[in-house]
């Protein structure tokens, strides 16, 4: 009787709401059309931040740029050339109405940005994806497993050891393992070296990397993902498989994580920037061929395009997967309106 009980209930409780299902994309695309409006209107401040956060550095990307014995007037007319002699506003504008074209505007040594970029920016790419991906399966495995047991020693241990590893820097993580796996063990070389084509030598060498952003950002998605189950655990329907005596592991996966996902979604996504953040440090200590390199000498040399380059880039990457996450959070709850 129990088990005729438990399986008449089980399809009730788990049932999707079909309420609406035809009208819920006209629901949804209003509220995308919404957040990617949103996104580029918080993409165009950011680059406006950027122009004017350079243009306060103390120098101008003429005086960086100028080579020995340069004479007052060779700087002020390379000033001139580089269009330094117009307010920040004009050239931002022409920026910005060049962008749609995909022009990312001329660097202050006379290279376009978008050829400056062709080479870094998908090594940066793959590492970014390779560490999101990574976290986002870690982050949902550990967050799930520590759901299955609720104040147990389980979940104690994966929720003190999850904030620990968010509160680590990646740079010390990086540290910690170049000590370890490469100083210590030599199982792994210490720095990225390229060949000819400018790819990796070994594909062993993205391993540290990847590691290095994984590992906190995996501690900061661990808890957003225990703390949406834990909110889950006690609405009605999870409540009630509880008391039909379901397995933890069933009831997590099957009625709480189905109601957890947008909460989960936008949690992760927002974590998009770290992992880009944290890679910049990343590839310069560990010598990695992306962008990393590259914005450290823009912002020294105070080359503006090729800094607004780097930012647009990386902002359209993490606008991408935020929309995403947008989508998924409309989708799901669009279709229990």
């Amino acid at each position: 009787m129990a088990e005729l009980s438990r399986t008449a209930h089980e399809p009730a409780v788990a049932a999707p709401v079909t309420t609406g299902a035809a009208t819920a994309p006209r629901r949804v695309l209003p509220r995308l059309a919404a957040a990617v409006a949103r996104r580029a209107l918080m993409l165009v401040v950011l680059l406006a931040a950027v122009f004017a956060a350079v243009e306060l550095l103390p120098g101008d990307a003429a005086n960086a740029s100028s080579e020995r014995g340069d004479s007052a007037a060779d700087v002020a007319a390379r000033r001139h050339l580089l269009g330094l002699d117009r307010p920040v506003w004009e050239r931002f504008a022409d920026w910005m109405t060049a962008l749609p074209t995909g022009d990312l505007g001329t660097s202050a040594r006379g290279q376009k940005v978008t050829d400056l970029l062709a080479d870094p920016l998908p090594h940066t790419l793959v590492l970014g994806g390779t560490a999101f991906a990574l976290t986002v399966v870690a982050s949902l495995a550990l967050g799930c497993w520590a759901a299955t047991r609720p104040g147990r020693l389980t979940d104690r241990i994966i929720g003190h050891t999850s904030t620990a590893a968010f509160a680590v820097p990646e740079f010390v993580v990086s540290v910690g393992l170049l000590l370890i796996l490469s100083l210590w063990t030599g199982w792994l070389p210490a720095v990225t070296l390229t060949g000819a084509d400018g790819s990796l030598a070994d594909r062993t060498m993205l391993i540290m990397p990847v590691l290095a952003l994984v590992v906190p950002q995996t501690g900061w998605n661990t808890r957003i993902v225990r703390g949406a189950l834990a909110d889950q655990a006690r609405t009605p329907h999870v409540e009630a498989a509880h008391l039909d005596g379901l397995p933890a592991h069933r009831v997590v996966l099957r009625h709480a994580l189905p109601g957890a996902i947008p909460a989960i979604a936008t949690g992760i996504a927002t974590s998009t920037g770290m992992l880009l953040g944290g890679a910049v440090v990343v590839e310069t200590l560990f010598n990695y061929p992306g962008i990393g390199s590259v914005m450290a000498a823009a912002v020294s040399s105070r080359d503006t395009p090729l800094v607004a380059g780097v930012v647009v880039c990386a902002g359209a990457a993490i606008s991408l997967v935020l929309l995403a996450a947008d989508l998924i959070r409309a989708r799901t709850l669009g279709g229990r309106q």
